[in-house]
C-alpha cells in the first residue's frame, strides 16, 4: 500500500467502501504515475471524485457510455498505463460484457475494474440496478481475478494489491455503509488466499462480502449453544483457495456458503466445484438469491429476505442441525 496514506484505521467506521477506494486511488496515483482512472459520469457515486481533482490530467469521464469505459480503458493498459475503469456493477458485467471479454480479459491487460452498488445494495433501484449475476460472469473469462472484499477495510488491501497484478481484476464493492468485518488492518491480505475469521469444527459458512460479517455474529452468537461455527472469507473467488476449502471438507460436517449474489454461478457454485472435484462427501448448503429476479426493497429487507443477515443464518443452521444435517 502507498506510504503515507490519507486516512486511517479510525476512518473505515464512517467512510464507504467506495469513499475508501477513491482515497486509496489518490494514494496509489501518488507514488504510481502510471495509474489512470475512468468512470461512466458515476465519479461522484462511485467517489473518483477526488483522484479527477488531485490528478486531472490523468482522469478520463467517458459520460454514460460504458462500451467506450472498456474500450478506452483496454487502449490505456496498452500504452503501459494502469487503469482502474469504475462504473455500477450492472453496468460493467452486463452492459459493457463484450467489451470486458474481448478487449480485456481475451488480451489479458492489466485493465482494474471496480464496480460499485453490487449485489442487492442498490435496494429500491430493484433488479435492473441490481447485480446478482456478476460474479457468474466475470469468473467465467479466461484470465479474469475476481475480488469481493468484506468491508471498507480489505477494499483498500484489494485496490493496492492488484496494481501489480498483470491481468484483469474484477472488484466488486457495495453501495453505501457496509458493516466492518475486521476490527483493524493488521492482518495479511493476499489475492487467492483466504482469510480464517473464526475457527469451528462443527460447520464452516465459506463468505465474501456483506455475508462475512453476519457469519461472524453467528459464530459468536450460537457457540453459546454448542455449536461451533468456522467462518472462512473468501474474498477472491477466483482463483478461488482450494486448500482453504478441501481443508473446510475435512474438518467440519457440514458447509455453508452465503453471497450476495444468484446462488447459480457465483461462491457457491466455485466452492461445489471445488468439492465435487476433490470427491469429497461433505454436505453443501448454498445461501443468497434462488433463481429468480429479486423483489425490490430496502438492502437489509433483502439480506433478510435471501438469508444474509445473521439472525436469519441463524435459524438455517438452527432448522439444518435438527434435521440432522451435521
Amino acid at each position: 500500500m502507498a506510504e503515507g496514506m490519507t486516512y486511517t484505521i479510525y476512518d473505515y467506521d464512517i467512510l464507504t467502501q467506495a469513499e475508501v477506494y477513491g482515497k486509496a486511488l489518490v494514494d496509489l496515483g501518488r507514488d504510481n504515475k502510471n495509474i489512470v482512472v475512468l468512470t461512466a459520469d458515476l465519479m461522484r457515486s462511485n467517489k473518483t471524485a477526488e483522484f479527477a481533482s488531485t490528478y486531472p490530467e490523468r482522469f478520463f469521464n467517458v459520460g454514460i457510455a460504458e462500451q467506450n469505459l472498456f474500450g478506452m480503458a483496454a487502449g490505456l493498459a496498452r500504452a503501459g498505463k494502469i487503469p482502474f475503469a469504475s462504473t455500477f456493477a450492472a453496468f460493467a458485467s452486463m452492459r459493457a460484457c463484450e467489451q470486458v471479454r474481448t478487449d480485456i480479459a481475451y488480451n489479458n491487460i492489466p485493465v482494474k475494474i471496480v464496480a460499485t452498488h453490487s449485489g442487492l445494495s442498490m435496494g429500491t433501484g430493484g433488479p435492473t440496478h441490481f447485480a446478482t449475476e456478476d460474479l457468474a460472469i466475470m469468473r467465467s473469462m479466461a484470465n479474469m481475478t475476481v475480488i469481493v472484499p468484506a468491508d471498507s477495510i480489505e477494499t483498500a488491501k484489494a485496490v493496492s494489491a492488484c496494481v501489480d497484478l498483470p491481468g484483469p481484476v474484477y472488484i466488486r464493492i457495495g453501495r453505501g455503509f457496509e458493516p466492518t468485518a475486521y476490527e483493524d488492518e493488521k492482518y495479511e491480505y493476499r489475492i487467492g488466499k483466504s482469510v480464517l475469521m473464526r475457527d469451528g469444527h462443527d460447520i464452516t459458512v465459506i463468505c465474501c462480502g456483506v455475508a462475512v460479517n453476519a457469519a461472524l455474529t453467528v459464530s459468536r452468537q450460537i457457540e453459546s449453544e454448542g455449536l461451533s461455527v468456522r467462518v472462512v472469507n473468501m474474498h477472491t473467488i477466483k482463483p478461488i483457495d482450494r486448500e482453504a476449502v478441501v481443508k473446510a471438507s475435512k474438518e467440519t460436517r457440514f458447509i455453508i456458503t452465503a453471497e450476495e449474489h444468484n446462488i447459480i454461478g457465483g461462491l457457491g457454485s466455485a466452492v461445489a466445484e471445488v468439492l465435487a472435484e476433490e470427491g469429497s462427501g461433505v454436505k453443501l448448503k448454498r445461501l443468497g438469491v434462488p433463481d429468480e429476479y429479486s423483489e425490490i426493497g430496502y438492502p437489509e429487507a433483502l439480506y433478510s429476505r435471501y438469508n444474509l443477515d445473521a439472525d436469519s443464518m441463524t435459524r438455517v443452521i438452527n432448522e439444518l442441525r435438527q434435521k440432522g444435517a451435521f
